[in-house]
């Protein structure tokens, strides 16, 4: 393991014995504060690894960080003509209630596809020198972070142009943030360590998110799905089915109460949502530390 100290203005990374992950809940929670202690220390590193990731991204780009608005700006226009257009939509206001949907949809699939190749497309990095693995995977997620809250901007004039009022309960908008960045990360860890032993991971995970698409509540409401669906002789609940197995479900449905509808968010749905995410971070965080001994052999 690595133990690291400051002494005045150098940061001192001494290489000890290796330990194995602690399993006593007391442990694992000194664990985390040491790692927590860790990340702080590298700081300065996420910073810079955002900033580089936002300048590669808009490099040689004519309208730069405007994309973020103007990539589901054009996705919405796109939606509207096909589902108002083309075929009567029975949505009110349906530019504003599929923008937030594309929002929220967008930040989750780029930080999870970045995260899945964040670990071996840095293997200069980690062949070199010593730093917390797991930021390559944070750095990523808070450059997509600024990217949605940039669009986010996009959001008010549009809510504007339909009347639609913003009410207090928009205020609890960066607990749900909060939440799908949680969700978010403990997905990113998950993807990053299985794509350094397994490079199919990649195409799956493409897959995956576009299959994701379609069977999250993006661009239609729930109710559009029936509440019950009988199948192989048994009765499914598919709404709850929706909000128990897919955490994105619901963190959608609940930016659009709190947004769209200028209502209450579903609070038993979002604190099972806060649970769920925050089991797979735990998850994915201990696998992360389990396995990123053996990054640098594998990439």
């Amino acid at each position: 393991m690595y133990v690291i100290r400051k002494e005045g203005q150098q940061t001192i990374i001494e290489v000890t014995d290796p330990v194995p992950l602690p399993q006593l809940p007391g442990h694992l929670w000194h664990y985390g504060r040491v790692r927590l202690r860790e990340l702080w220390l590298f700081r300065e590193l996420i910073q810079n690894l955002v900033v580089r990731d936002l300048k590669v991204r808009y490099k040689n780009s004519a309208l730069g960080v405007l994309w973020s608005l103007l990539n589901p700006l054009l996705m919405m226009l796109v939606f509207t003509a096909v589902f108002t257009v083309m075929r009567d939509s029975p949505i009110a206001k349906y530019p504003a209630f599929v923008l937030i949907g594309l929002l929220a949809w967008q930040f989750f699939q780029d930080s999870v596809a970045g995260a899945t190749n964040s670990i071996v497309g840095n293997s200069h990095l980690i062949n070199k020198v010593y730093f917390p693995r797991e930021i390559l995977v944070i750095s990523g997620v808070l450059a997509n972070l600024v990217n949605f809250l940039i669009a986010l901007l996009l959001l008010i004039p549009i809510l504007l142009l339909f009347d639609i009022s913003l009410t207090a309960w928009a205020l609890l908008l960066p607990v749900m943030i909060f939440i799908q960045i949680v969700f978010t990360l403990g997905i990113g860890l998950l993807v990053a360590t299985a794509n350094v032993f397994y490079r199919d991971v990649g195409m799956i995970v493409s897959v995956a998110l576009l299959a994701g698409f379609f069977l999250t509540p993006v661009f239609y409401p729930l109710s559009q799905l029936p509440e019950n669906y009988l199948l192989f002789g048994i009765e499914w609940n598919i709404w709850r089915l929706m909000y128990y197995l897919n955490p994105m479900a619901s963190i959608i449905e609940n930016y659009r109460r709190i947004l769209y509808y200028g209502d209450q968010p579903a609070f038993p749905f979002v604190f099972r949502t806060f649970i769920t995410a925050l089991g797979i971070l735990v998850i994915g965080l201990m696998i992360f530390y389990r396995y990123n001994s053996r990054f640098g052999e594998e990439i």
